[in-house]
This record gives structure tokens, sequence and C-alpha cells, in this order.
């Protein structure tokens, strides 16, 4: 059997060297909610719009964490 995954993008987030686990730990937390409460809504990251939709929440949280993203195309 195979499946075919589309091509789409996701944020590669990326903390910086030296931080403390800990609030890695809940800034990971926070962005997994960030997901979570998008698929409540029906949504994926297959969604075309998945990084505009949620880009916003993520800079918030990149302000408050200190990590940096950039966005990626996969397969």
């Amino acid at each position: 059997m195979k499946a075919r995954i589309p091509m789409h993008r996701e944020f590669m987030i990326d903390f910086p060297e030296g931080s403390d686990e800990k609030r890695n730990e809940e800034a990971w937390d926070k962005l997994n909610q960030i997901l979570e409460d998008y698929k409540k809504e029906g949504k994926s990251v297959y969604t075309p719009t998945f990084i505009e939709d949620c880009e916003d929440k993520v800079k918030a949280l990149q302000q408050e964490y200190g990590f940096t993203y950039t966005i990626e195309m996969v397969k």
C-alpha cells in the first residue's frame, strides 16, 4: 500500500543553544496547543492557509520564548 502525502509548508522551530529546557518545553506545549486548536476547527497542516492562519500566534510565542522559525516546504 502506498500513501501520497501532499507537499505542504511547516513551521521549523529552533531554540537557541543553551536555552532553558523547561521554558522550551513550555513553548512546545503552547505551540502544540495552537495546532490542536487548529485541528478542532477541522483543519490540518495540509490546509493551504495553515501558515497564514497560525503565524501571528507563533510570532507572539516567539516574542515570549525567544525561538526562531523558518517556513519550509516539506513532502
